[in-house]
């Protein structure tokens, strides 16, 4: 936790003793109450947002308690991943497969609604999600997708999951971009502003590879492990390789992509850019179609908005579907309690996109390798940015 996030989460106690606020661009309210310090700090860096007081009444409230008040014993759905009684619907899993015990209205999602959860969990589950949908039923359109300022022009690059957002941010990073967000973006009805949600940017060992200087810039622990990490898989490939042992031999080859997955950091925005590089707010001039191909070349072309907002629908519905089998299994347990904002959650989405990137007329599809040198990824694209 930066010092400047820690004073103001010291200072939030001491205005509210029982209360902590937290303001998303003055798009949507969250509050936490009755928390431990420890709580409001993971909830802080599940959002990436210092805490800071609410103009108004909180859209999702965060109730802790010591242990939920439940009227009868819990009825499990699947191996204790769910629980629930004649009133009350209870997630049991948090961050990791952690144990959890956290009551959530789903038919109050994306519309004030008040979760409750056990104190000494290691995230609130499914909190970003609801974040999105409260957003998306004000007429804001939350996207998966990076944003940054570069030269004074708004570039919002979006796609499928592991398409390239990531990498492009960090290939303008390097050119002294301004960052805007990265995972979740917010997009106002029009299409002109952007809002970032900061939460922590996963680094990848070859990101380091490409840009050594993004060494620097991660913690000596990290870099320790990382490097760990690089020397075991070496290792096992190695043994893939020279092992008379066929059943050490196909181990080592088992072992290798599990190894690769965990050769990442997440890193905080501003410990990348540099706080005064994290204006978190920008606009939307330039819009990006990002994935990857099988081919060596970086490529950049016209493509229209139109086709991108289309695209976009499904990809914010895979996107969502862990939400949405939740909301099934809350549906199985309270089959009379249905929720109008998840129910129709496609046409809204749909509705949002068309508004807000349909009509954008400078709008550019990226195409390049996986994974790709990111100084040749910014020398592609930079002169569609300027």
């Amino acid at each position: 936790m930066s010092v400047q996030a820690s004073r103001a989460l010291s200072g939030a106690h001491d205005a509210a003793p029982n209360a902590v606020d937290f303001d998303v661009h003055g798009l949507v309210g969250i509050r936490i109450v009755d928390a431990k310090r420890g709580d409001v700090g993971r909830v802080q860096r599940q959002l990436g947002l210092a805490p800071s007081a609410l103009d108004g009444e909180a859209d999702i409230t965060v109730r802790f308690v010591d242990r939920l008040a439940l009227s009868r014993p819990l009825r499990y759905l699947g191996l204790e991943e769910i629980g629930f009684t004649e009133e009350a619907f209870v997630v049991l899993r948090s961050k990791h497969k952690s144990r959890a015990r956290v009551q959530i209205p789903f038919d109050r999602i994306g519309r004030p609604c008040e979760i409750v959860c056990e104190r000494g969990l290691a995230a609130v589950p499914l909190l970003v999600p609801i974040l999105n949908l409260t957003a998306l039923g004000k007429g804001v359109l939350p996207l998966h997708a990076a944003a940054f300022t570069f030269r004074g022009v708004g570039v919002l690059a979006t796609g499928w999951s592991k398409g390239g957002k990531t990498e492009t941010l960090l290939a303008f990073m390097q050119h002294g971009a301004e960052y805007v967000g990265d995972e979740w973006v917010y997009v106002s009805r029009e299409g002109k502003r952007t809002w970032g949600l900061p939460e922590p940017i996963r680094v990848w060992r070859w990101h380091l590879d490409s840009v050594p200087d993004l060494t620097k810039r991660i913690s000596r622990a990290d870099q320790a492990r990382l490097g760990m990490l690089r020397q075991i898989d070496r290792g096992a490939a190695w043994l893939a390789e020279s092992s008379r042992s066929r059943q050490f031999s196909r181990l080592a080859r088992r072992a290798s992509p599990l190894l690769r997955k965990q050769q990442c950091v997440d890193v905080e925005p501003e410990r990348l850019f540099g706080a005064a590089q994290c204006a978190g707010v920008g606009t939307l001039d330039r819009l990006l179609f990002v994935s990857s191909h099988a081919s060596d070349e970086v490529a950049v072309e016209r493509i229209d908005a139109g086709e991108v907002a289309r695209r976009m629908l499904f990809s914010l519905q895979e996107e969502q579907r862990v939400l949405m089998s939740f909301y099934r299994r809350f549906r199985f347990a309270f089959p009379e309690r249905e929720n109008p904002v998840l129910e129709r959650v496609e046409q809204a989405q749909r509705r949002a996109l068309e508004e807000a990137l349909a009509h954008h007329t400078e709008s550019y599809e990226l195409r390049h390798p996986y994974p790709v040198p990111l100084e040749q990824l910014f020398d592609a694209v930079v002169r569609h940015c300027l």
